[in-house]
């Protein structure tokens, strides 16, 4: 056999002008540019597509941006995806007295609405209290965007979306609500469209409101506050007075339970006029307060040690001065002790007293008090006291029984608090303190002797058959008081047709607690009270009528009542 030949490897020769530069052959090459080239055109138009989504989605958020409310945009901007609602306020037992509600808003593209009128009558068929002409105004005002109507409800959101008219879209909103309506109006306050307080709590504490976060506890206790709100309202109405106001406040702690002014307000509505039921008569308002100053110009004489109880005052004749004449309501046209000058509400004996003090000494004591200036408390709506300037001898004289000086409600509240809780002046408050918050007295401002015989005194005004404060006695609590008849004072005179009537009123009188103030504008005899229109007959018994509920409610227990009356030595001790 024949050995075959091994294999033998061809080789080509490929001529040199179809060599690549790196030695490949130039087919390769040619593949490989085609592949780079096909690369290229995925990417351009990959960032052409990526480019045009881009602007659709820059051109979408310019469309949407009129419609963010401007605190989402402002929270948005912050970084935080909704924005925090504002906190509730409760009151002391933690029942809510403002609260947040969702909502819609109705809004509409003017240029997107295409018949302006059907738009309207549509809308005012689901909508009752739709204002037409507004809205009429709002579609051709030249806004792109308006608003056509607030706080819409689940079910007119619905209806009104089933009616298919274009351009027409809903926003989320807020509502702040009131769900004890009038009980706390002036106390709480309200807020604007934008839930920015305008008055009130809701104003004073808006910064902290805002912030959102645990509700805001009031010292308000809204039993107390309604029995209180609703005796005066009955009063108001028995007398035919033209306002009235009233507070209710721990002696000791100055915590305010109740604070109610007539005529008041539902916070719910949506206009706020600044009319009388917006004017808060406790804290804003000044009023000569008549006879329930001879508290602090008893208290004053008593402390500064130049007359004591039985140290006596002629009250014989009347004081004339000047053009001026003094005389008493009640006259007994003799000498009267400290004792029954305060028992019998003696201006004379009052006057005569006060001037053993002098004008420098009287305006020094009450400054003590707080008298002199704006209160301090949490609300905004607070009035200036007015006092005479001269200050003469005829002021000091008409001070003495109320006359001549205006403060508000609260702070003769505060004055006579300060003066029977032992001589610590308090600091009136709304807003509670912390469980674990330790309670300091304020600073003395009378001795606590003259602290013991101002509740005997107040005590005596309501125990005495004799006395103009009897009508406010409730056994078993020992009510103390004093009652305040001041004719109002108009054009520079002295109106004896008008007239403010208060009761300052404090319990139990041996170991105080609660003290209750109840004012009457302007009442009016009536025939069960022999057309006399006097405090005696008017806000003491309304004051007493307060006490009677609210006593129980605050857990202060009945006291036995000693047959022979109130003796001095039961009113010493601390508080």
């Amino acid at each position: 056999m024949m050995a075959m030949a091994p294999h033998r490897r061809q080789i080509v020769h490929v001529p040199s002008d179809m060599v690549g530069s790196e030695g490949q052959p130039w087919l390769s090459g040619r593949n490989n540019r085609a592949i780079d080239l096909g690369r290229n055109r995925l990417l351009m138009a990959g960032a052409i597509f990526v480019l045009g989504f881009f602007a659709i989605g820059v051109r979408l958020a310019e469309l949407s941006l009129p419609f963010l409310q401007k605190r989402d945009i402002a929270q948005l901007s912050a970084g935080v995806l909704a924005p925090a609602e504002r906190a509730d306020i409760v009151d002391r037992n933690g029942i809510v007295i403002a609260t947040n509600l969702k909502t819609a808003s109705l809004e509409a593209d003017t240029t997107e609405v295409p018949d302006h009128e059907f738009a309207i009558q549509s809308l005012a068929e689901e909508l009752p209290a739709f204002d037409t002409e507004r809205a009429r105004k709002q579609l051709v005002s030249g806004k792109r965007y308006v608003v056509l109507h607030n706080d819409l409800s689940p079910r007119q959101q619905y209806a009104i979306n089933a009616r298919g008219i274009p351009g027409l879209r809903f926003s989320n909103d807020e509502r702040r609500i009131y769900p004890q309506d009038n009980l706390a109006a002036h106390a709480v306050g309200y807020v604007d469209v934008d839930n920015h307080g305008l008055s009130g709590i809701e104003h004073a504490m808006d910064a902290q409101l805002r912030q959102g976060g645990a509700p805001l506890k009031l010292t308000l206790d809204l039993r107390v506050q309604h029995a209180l709100r609703d005796e005066m309202m009955q009063a108001v109405s028995r007398f035919s007075a033209i306002g009235a106001a009233g507070l209710v406040m721990d002696v000791n702690s100055g915590e305010v339970l109740a604070l109610a002014s007539l005529p008041d307000f539902d916070p719910n509505g949506k206009q706020h006029s600044k009319d009388d039921a917006q004017f808060n008569r406790v804290t804003l308002g000044t009023y000569e307060m008549g006879s329930t100053f001879k508290v602090l110009n008893t208290a004053m004489v008593l402390d500064s040690g130049v007359a004591g109880l039985n140290d006596s005052f002629d009250a014989t004749e009347p004081i004339h001065i000047s053009r001026f004449t003094i005389n008493d309501f009640h006259a007994k046209r003799r000498p009267l002790s400290v004792t029954e000058i305060f028992l019998y509400s003696s201006n004379i004996g009052s006057a005569k007293m006060a001037m053993q003090i002098g004008g420098n000494g009287q305006k020094e004591f009450l400054g003590r008090l707080g008298l002199m200036r704006r209160p301090h408390f949490e609300l905004r709506e607070l009035g200036v006291p007015i006092w005479p300037s001269p200050w003469g001898d005829i002021s000091t004289m008409t001070i003495a029984y109320g006359h001549g000086i205006a403060v508000s409600p609260l702070q003769l509240g505060v004055a006579v608090a300060s003066l029977i809780n032992g001589g610590h002046l308090v600091r009136p408050t709304l807003i509670g303190r912390d469980a674990d918050e330790k309670f300091e007295p304020g600073p003395r401002v009378v001795s606590e002797k003259t602290s013991t015989q101002m509740r005997y005194l107040m005590r005596m005004v309501v125990s005495s058959p004799e006395a103009t404060g009897k009508q406010a006695d409730v056994p078993g609590y020992e009510v103390a008081g004093k009652t305040g008849t001041a004719d109002k004072e108009q054009s520079g005179h002295y109106r004896k047709d008008s007239r403010i009537s208060s009761f300052v009123a404090v319990f139990p009188a041996s170991r105080p607690r609660y003290l209750v103030f109840v004012m009457l504008d302007e009442p009016k005899g009536i025939k069960e009270t022999f057309n006399f229109a006097t405090a005696g007959w008017t806000a003491a018994p309304t004051a007493g009528s307060v006490i009677r509920r609210i006593a129980p409610m605050l857990g202060v227990p009945p006291i036995p009542v000693p047959e022979d009356g109130p003796k001095l030595a039961s009113f010493g001790g601390a508080n």
